[in-house]
């Protein structure tokens, strides 16, 4: 089975409450269209997993990104490949979010994570942000 390396972005920011909130977005594309992820995407050649975060996230939403902790990674077989994901936390530094690939996006608050639609693979990481959110 073919192996896919990804990244993706886990970001983090406050809501107008002062409570923590993490970006996501529904996917505009592809097989997955309509279903809910962490923005990233595929890492290229040479390029380090951080390297690659922050230029999908320039690309896919039009912001500057500082790359923070590494969650983990998720390993996960889906039909026709298999998918390896590094999941970082991040931050945005500059840049005002603009959606180029995806048709929506939402600030979720912590009791709101299970709110939408995952993607099967993201959907495994949201107990464990849960439980690393203040």
């Amino acid at each position: 089975m073919k192996t896919i390396r990804v990244v993706a972005a886990v970001i983090k920011g406050k809501n107008e409450n002062n409570e923590p909130v993490i970006f996501s977005t529904r996917r505009g594309y592809g097989e997955f269209k309509g279903g809910w992820e962490f923005p990233g995407g595929k890492i290229e050649d040479g390029e380090t997993p951080r390297d690659a975060l922050k230029r999908e996230i320039k690309e896919e939403l039009d912001v500057d990104i500082k790359v923070c902790d590494f969650i983990d990674t998720i390993e996960y077989d889906y039909p026709e490949f298999h998918l390896s994901m590094d999941v970082f936390f991040a931050e945005i530094v500059s840049g005002k979010l603009f959606l180029k690939e995806h048709e929506d996006a939402k600030w979720l608050k912590k009791d709101e994570l299970y709110d939408v639609s995952w993607l099967p693979a993201d959907i495994t990481l949201i107990d464990k942000i849960d439980s690393m959110l203040i």
